[in-house]
């Protein structure tokens, strides 16, 4: 299959957490590796991770592993801008990008496959996976959207796109209620880490 990316979003400054949430102690390493080790064990071959706020320090956390980096000096502007920092880093013959918040650790390598099975067997554009009616991550774009991706609206996000092709959207059930999660408090990466 070959060219399926990761884009994980790591920019943002955890204003909410008061301190950089994705170097927090999760399992045996940090939220963030965990993210990363996570998608290393699934069937992607290649993983970006973009960087924002504390770069240095999150890059030198994660020196080790087999992964690339863009950096995203738009951050402050959202989610968005990182995405885009991503997927204009990949390279040209770039199948697919799928998305992942460097703040969910939950998502285990078997939805990410689910994920791309999906694709690969129903041969839609956009995958998203659902738990319980709730849309989660990773979102699957394939690259034939890369010039739409580009000149989406940043204060409108990534969801748009969906509406533009809403016939080439495709929903893929997971029994994970980890795709929905994300660590943004204390309290949320108390719960985490239970």
């Amino acid at each position: 299959m070959g060219n399926n990316w990761a884009i994980i979003l790591a920019a943002g400054s955890s204003r909410r957490m008061g301190t950089q949430k994705l170097l927090l102690p999760f399992g045996k390493s940090t939220i963030i590796e965990t993210v990363i080790e996570n998608v290393l064990n699934s069937s992607i071959e290649h993983v970006m991770v973009v960087l924002g706020a504390n770069q240095e320090k999150i890059q030198d956390t994660l020196g080790h592993l087999p992964i690339q980096f863009c950096h995203n000096t738009e951050h402050e502007k959202g989610m968005l801008s990182s995405v885009i920092c991503g997927i204009r880093s990949l390279p040209e013959d770039a199948l697919t990008a799928l998305i992942f918040l460097g703040d969910q650790p939950g998502i285990p390598p078997v939805v990410t496959n689910s994920v791309i099975d999906a694709y690969n067997e129903e041969l839609v554009g956009i995958v998203i996976p659902v738990h319980n009616h709730r849309r989660g991550h990773p979102l699957l774009v394939d690259m034939k959207y890369r010039k739409e991706i580009m000149h989406l609206d940043l204060e409108e996000g990534l969801r748009t796109l969906r509406h533009h092709f809403p016939e080439d959207v495709l929903e893929v059930d997971v029994d994970e209620p980890g795709i929905l999660v994300d660590i943004d408090t204390r309290e949320d990466y108390r719960k985490a880490k239970e």
